[in-house]
């Protein structure tokens, strides 16, 4: 049996270097472990005082003797690894030593103390037995096993987004007893650990961060799935959320009662917004589909009856030839002119935010807005030079030389545009030979008109050792 004055100077020990800790760190579990050492130190000294005081019978003085070593051997134990795994100057928890696995470690050190070196048998057994049961009274058996397995297997990690089951979230903490996981909607679901070793672990944050989602849509019979698929890269490439690297991919899924179905497959960087990702694409698709001439099909198990609400030829040409009287290179057609010309135009839905022509492309037609707002930018560094209200136009040196596109055209609002290709005005000049003079000045004036904008832009201008009149004849074959 120890004297008081060591046994008391231990006890005095372990309470200054734990006391000394808890001043220095700013870890907060370390604080908070740190309150079981001074509790087990504090018990320890009253036990130690109270055997040398108290008339207690020989077996009972021999126990609280032992007892009270156990006490000091589980503070000073609890306060090691405490202070030596932990950092203490910064608020956080080792990667690799986890609240779980710090756990284990204490309790293996004080049962291998207890038993082998203090050789406590009957009360070492007894203590550690009933570190054991508590354990089991705050948690069963199965979920501290399984946390430890948890965090030494590693399937994922605190901040990583995780699918256990029907339960999906990201992981805010893993306890001895269950896994914390803050759902979408910003709610918690508590999992527990022995749930989770039965159940499948889907992580979406490894092996990669980039996390790939998919959306699914069906489509018409009646057009190839070529075009289809084209359609729905653009959608998505569209959409602001999507990654274009690594690059999406559409596959075709399955050829259903009434629509063939298609998977679009991309990227997104942060999987907590993969349901914003996914509305930007269906969005993007059905205006894509739309513009496209492509039918998303209603089920044939339904009998639904519309009335379409087709405009009539006759009405679409007039809208689109007043459209034309707006527009400054048309301006020196007469009215049956820029009739015949609007009855070679095809009409397109943009919905917000979508690009209709990108900057160095290939084109071979221009486009004047009967409806909304578009900004014209040009790059590299995406400068806005222009907005462009309905009667504006773009796009006429592509359908009349074949240049590639000069800048990027993009809607700011839904846009309803009218397009004129490079055959359709072809077979209008055949018709019309004597109005092509008239549109080449008109476009060479609003050539000259933006030239400065160019000039500041850096933008490459135009060949001038060739007439613009002779490069639309020959790109016509008009000769």
């Amino acid at each position: 049996m120890r004297s008081l004055p060591v046994a008391l100077g231990l006890d005095a020990l372990i309470l200054l270097v734990t006391v000394a800790v808890f001043a220095a760190t700013v870890n907060r579990l370390v604080k908070r472990r740190l309150l079981l050492t001074l509790v087990l130190a504090g018990a320890s000294a009253i036990l130690t005082l109270t055997v040398h005081f108290a008339a207690l019978p020989a077996q009972v003085t021999l126990q609280a003797a032992g007892f009270d070593t156990l006490l000091q051997a589980l503070a000073a134990i609890n306060l090691l690894v405490i202070a030596t795994i932990n950092p203490l100057r910064s608020n956080k928890v080792p990667e690799h030593f986890p609240t779980i696995v710090q756990d284990a470690i204490i309790v293996t050190l004080f049962a291998f103390v207890s038993v082998i070196v203090l050789r406590e048998k009957v009360f070492a057994t007894s203590a550690v037995g009933a570190v054991v049961i508590g354990f089991a009274l705050q948690d069963t058996l199965g979920n501290a096993f399984s946390g430890l397995a948890i965090q030494i297997e590693k399937p994922f990690r605190v901040g990583q987004w995780i699918r256990v089951g029907e339960f999906e979230g990201c992981v805010e903490e893993i306890t001895w007893r269950a896994t914390k996981l803050r759902t979408k909607a910003s709610t918690f679901v508590v999992v527990p650990n022995n749930v989770i070793s039965k159940e499948a672990i889907l992580n979406y944050s490894e092996p990669v961060l980039p996390t790939r989602v998919f959306v699914e849509v069906g489509a018409t019979y009646n057009r190839p799935p070529n075009e289809v698929k084209a359609a729905i890269r653009e959608a998505i490439r569209n959409a602001p959320l999507a990654l274009a690297e690594p690059k999406p991919d559409v596959l075709l899924f399955g050829f259903d009662s009434s629509s063939i179905t298609y998977r679009g497959r991309f990227w997104v960087e942060d999987f907590a917004r993969d349901e914003v990702a996914k509305d930007q694409v269906r969005t993007n698709i059905y205006y894509t589909f739309m513009r496209h001439g492509i039918e998303i099909p209603y089920p044939i198990q339904v009998e639904y009856s519309r009335q379409e609400d087709d405009e009539r030829p006759a009405e679409r040409v007039n809208r689109f030839a007043d459209a034309l009287r707006h527009v400054a290179i048309f301006s020196p057609l007469g009215e049956i002119e820029r009739r015949e010309l609007a009855a070679c135009g095809e009409e397109h839905l943009y919905a917000a935010g979508e690009v209709i022509v990108r900057q160095d492309e290939p084109g071979d037609s221009m486009f004047v807005i009967c409806k909304g707002r578009v900004r014209v930018l040009l790059e590299p560094g995406k400068t806005e030079v222009a907005q462009l209200d309905a009667g504006g136009f773009f796009g006429e040196m592509s359908m009349l030389t074949g240049d590639p596109r000069t800048a990027t055209v993009s809607a700011i609002t839904d846009c309803v545009v009218m397009e004129l290709t490079v055959d359709a005005f072809r077979r209008f000049v055949l018709e019309q030979p004597g109005v092509l003079s008239q549109i080449t000045e008109a476009v060479e004036t609003r050539r000259r008109e933006l030239a400065a904008t160019r000039a500041s832009a850096s933008t490459p201008a135009p060949d001038a050792q060739v007439s613009l009149f002779d490069r639309v004849r020959a790109f016509l074959r008009l000769d």
